[in-house]
């Protein structure tokens, strides 16, 4: 008999809705900051953020107290296990949205986060390390957030003086983005495709090196040749994916389509700050169209995820 239980199959890779809210509401903190838009938008997406946040979290935690044995069955899942992260990927992030409201509140959500990552990350990366169960047809570009999930560590860490720390985190994540860069792209290039259910996890490609230019920026201080690497890459990545609009577009929704949001919302933040720190006026255009684009997908996403769950095509057993 199929299980029709919700709650017992909610997966936790909704926690990626998080990370897709709280990146927009980052871009447009930042497009604010720097174009002087009104604050209005920022407040407001900072609001759902953390109501979503919340309610996602409670709801999960009810599932862990209910449904022990689905939560085990699911964190030893070679795909969603590396979804567990983007619960401590989305207190980092909220711990960055929150530096200008309260330093008390993001050294709070910062060190939860920082300290769950940890765990988090060793965690997964044990699991890799120790399996018997791993093909390679398990791997996508979703096996950047556990490990690459630690470039994010910095763009709050260093604000609250946690420099050492930040580096810490900023030499995992830089170093484990190469190493997974390879295999991911051996994976793309000589086996058989992803399944359409995986592609949209394609754009998380674009994350590692566009988070990774905004921490660097903010551990040195300047543009500096690495900086420009890591912009550019990323930018390249963008330019690439972009060009594949028509195949993403074709593709029916899953609530892998979340996994455009972030990366996205990173490559605005990361343009933005390039033409803040170069006076080069095309980068600053090119971070917010990124953004007004974001920001529709962002409203479609949201819409397409309400309209999947009323009709009940997500948290049901999958075939």
């Amino acid at each position: 008999m199929q299980n029709d239980n919700r709650l017992q199959n909610m997966p936790i890779t909704f926690f990626a809705m998080v990370m897709g809210l709280a990146g927009l509401t980052l871009a447009w903190q930042k497009a604010s900051e720097l174009y002087h838009y009104h604050e209005l938008t920022f407040d407001t997406l900072l609001v759902v953020t953390v109501v979503v946040f919340v309610t996602l979290t409670i709801l999960y935690l009810f599932k862990v107290l209910l449904y022990r044995r689905d939560v085990r069955e699911e964190w030893s899942n070679p795909v969603k296990m590396n979804f567990i992260p983007a619960f401590s990927i989305s207190l980092l992030l909220l711990s960055i949205a929150f530096l200008d409201i309260s330093m008390d509140t993001s050294r709070v959500l910062w060190s939860t986060g920082m300290i769950l990552h940890m765990m988090m990350s060793l965690m997964v990366i044990n699991s890799w390390l120790h399996h018997d169960k791993f093909e390679i047809h398990h791997l996508n570009p979703a096996w950047f957030i556990p490990a690459v999930g630690n470039v994010i560590v910095p763009l709050a860490g260093v604000p609250l003086g946690y420099i050492g720390l930040s580096w810490f985190f900023f030499s995992v994540g830089i170093v484990f983005w190469l190493i997974l860069m390879v295999v991911v792209f051996n994976r793309v290039i000589f086996h058989a495709p992803l399944p359409n259910k995986l592609l949209p996890t394609l754009f998380i490609l674009i994350a590692p090196p566009a988070v990774g230019f905004l921490s660097y920026v903010k551990l040195t201080g300047e543009i500096s040749p690495l900086a420009q690497v890591l912009y550019n890459f990323a930018l390249f990545l963008t330019i690439l994916l972009l060009s594949q609009l028509p195949r993403f577009a074709r593709l029916p929704f899953f609530m892998s389509w979340w996994a455009y949001s972030f990366p996205l919302a990173a490559m605005s933040i990361a343009s933005m700050v390039m033409g803040q720190m170069t006076a080069v006026n095309a980068y600053g255009y090119i971070g917010q169209a990124i953004l007004f684009a974001l920001s529709a997908l962002v409203l479609l996403l949201l819409w397409k995820t309400l309209w999947a769950a009323s009709h009940r095509q997500i948290c049901v057993t999958e075939a």
